[in-house]
């Protein structure tokens, strides 16, 4: 037996020089190879020096390394929850002026500096409720007719578009929101859509063009929000004017974040998320059904890990590495777009666009196809400059100047409104708004038809109605609406100047 075991020994071995042969470039070529999967006793980092002893990672090392694996688990999780923790931020920030599914918070005045709300707008009427299915059950929305509005989940995610847009068409109706999981009839006479997470946003907004007043009648009169089991005696929906009212709808870069995610996690069904995205969450801590409860430790490298997120969406934005933001990318412009390739869904071939994705949740709300859509003469489209014509940020202490041709094409009007940097939200100025456009009052036309608008921290001589206040010391960065876009804006054969600085 013996023998046999070693004949055997020998003829494997035999094989094996047989195979590998004596090529000293085979011998390099393993000997390289061992190096690359080898780990040295010692190894300069950018989290420190790393040592090992035959691979095996000293216990300081471990704990480096662990740091910076919650640390990066902590900088994802907050990249990847940005719409997440945006809908809560608008939901805990609006939950003392208008805390049920039937309280509506309706810009009576229009949106003014006050409130701030990421990239918001003063030239139309917003009426924004937070519904709670988990506590109403089944919501009937009763919708005016001439309404432009969407559905978002706790997520941000898109889910339906209302009114014009919407299965009404414009038209206005009945609308039933289902709860995640409801298993019961469903009654006949309502657009039936069914809700993936309890809480959700209902964004509408109201055209002015006939004036601010009829608008918020039709709204008032006609919106109408109650759980179905109520709707043989329906209690009346309250509104409630934010116009004006001083607080915040921001994500936070601290602690507060993390908590607010796990308050989402909690909340929703455990379904509303990916396997991939729960595991990322749960290696910081954040599992459903479990209690949130970050050591010392950790809460110091989840600090750390939200200033980080944050500071990495200000570089995603005012420095985008992918395709498909710049408008007019031929050119060197600083004209960006807050949906990269007009995509709402933020996925290319099947695969998430990461950054696409924090660039539009780190600057706006609301998610819908119809604010993608461009259709000559229909609906908006927008231009974003981060950056003046140097590619380099606005200094609120200097004057710049936008040209804007003759025969701006728009079917319904245009304006441009600049927004403040840290906050994205609109410039708090000594102006009641911040935006100048076609509705402007004392807005002056060039004599060819084209307009210049100012931007700077006294006006212009002579420019007083073309200009908007910026403020020394603060950035500011401007959104040119189209609402309405012609053919000329969207075959780009019409377009914008640069922002120049005046010297």
């Amino acid at each position: 037996m013996r023998q046999h075991l070693g004949a055997l020994a020998v003829s494997i071995v035999t094989s094996i020089l047989a195979f590998s042969g004596t090529n000293s470039a085979r011998a390099e070529v393993s000997a390289e190879t061992l190096k690359s999967i080898s780990m040295p006793d010692k190894v300069d980092t950018t989290i420190g020096e790393l040592e090992f002893f035959d691979g095996v990672p000293s216990d300081a090392s471990i704990d480096k390394l662990y740091d910076n694996l919650d640390r990066m688990r902590g900088v994802q999780a907050y990249l990847d929850n940005q719409g997440a923790a945006s809908l809560y931020a608008m939901r805990m920030g609006n939950a003392d002026i208008g805390g049920t599914s039937n309280t509506v918070t309706i810009t009576e005045q229009l949106l003014k500096p006050e409130s701030l709300y990421l990239t918001g707008n003063t030239s139309t009427l917003y009426a924004l409720t937070y519904l709670d299915l988990k506590v109403d059950g089944p919501l009937v929305v009763e919708l005016p007719p001439g309404m432009l509005g969407f559905l978002d989940d706790a997520w941000f995610r898109y889910i339906e578009n209302m009114g014009l847009p919407g299965p009404d068409h414009g038209k206005g109706g009945k609308y039933l929101l289902l709860p995640p999981g409801y298993t019961d009839a469903v009654p006949d006479g309502y657009f039936v859509v069914k809700m993936p997470t309890y809480h959700n946003l209902m964004f509408l907004r109201g055209s002015i063009a006939k004036g601010l007043a009829p608008a918020i009648k039709n709204i008032k009169d006609g919106l109408k929000i109650y759980p179905l089991s109520k709707a043989a005696n329906p209690p009346a929906t309250v509104f409630v004017d934010f116009s004006g009212k001083s607080y915040s709808t921001i994500v936070t870069r601290d602690l507060s974040f993390y908590e607010g995610l796990d308050q989402i996690v909690q909340e929703e069904p455990i379904d509303a998320i990916g396997a991939e995205m729960r595991g990322n969450l749960a290696a910081i801590g954040i599992v459903k059904g479990k209690p949130f409860s970050p050591d010392a430790r950790m809460k110091k490298l989840l600090t750390e890990a939200a200033t980080l997120g944050a500071a990495t969406a200000r570089a995603i934005t005012y420095q985008p590495r992918i395709e498909g933001v710049e408008i007019y990318p031929d050119t060197n412009s600083a004209w960006t777009m807050g949906y990269a390739n007009k995509n709402t869904s933020f996925t290319d071939d099947g695969a998430m666009n990461l950054d696409a994705r924090v660039l539009f949740y780190y600057n706006a709300t609301g998610v819908t196809p119809a604010m993608a859509m461009t259709r000559a003469g229909a609906g908006s489209d927008y231009g974003i400059a981060y950056l003046d014509s140097n590619k380099k940020a606005f200094d609120g202490s200097k004057t710049y100047k936008l040209h804007l041709p003759p025969n701006v094409p728009v079917n319904n009007f245009w304006a441009v409104t600049i927004y403040d940097t840290q906050t994205r939200s609109l410039l708090q100025t000594e102006q009641p708004f911040p935006t100048l456009g076609s509705q402007s009052k004392g807005f002056e036309k060039n004599a060819d038809g084209s307009y210049d608008l100012y931007f700077a921290p006294k006006p212009p001589i002579g420019k007083e109605g073309n200009w908007l206040q910026t403020l020394p010391g603060k950035s500011w960065f401007a959104i040119l609406r189209m609402y309405g876009p012609l053919e000329p804006w969207i075959n780009k054969t019409w377009r914008p100047s640069e922002i120049e600085p005046v010297k």
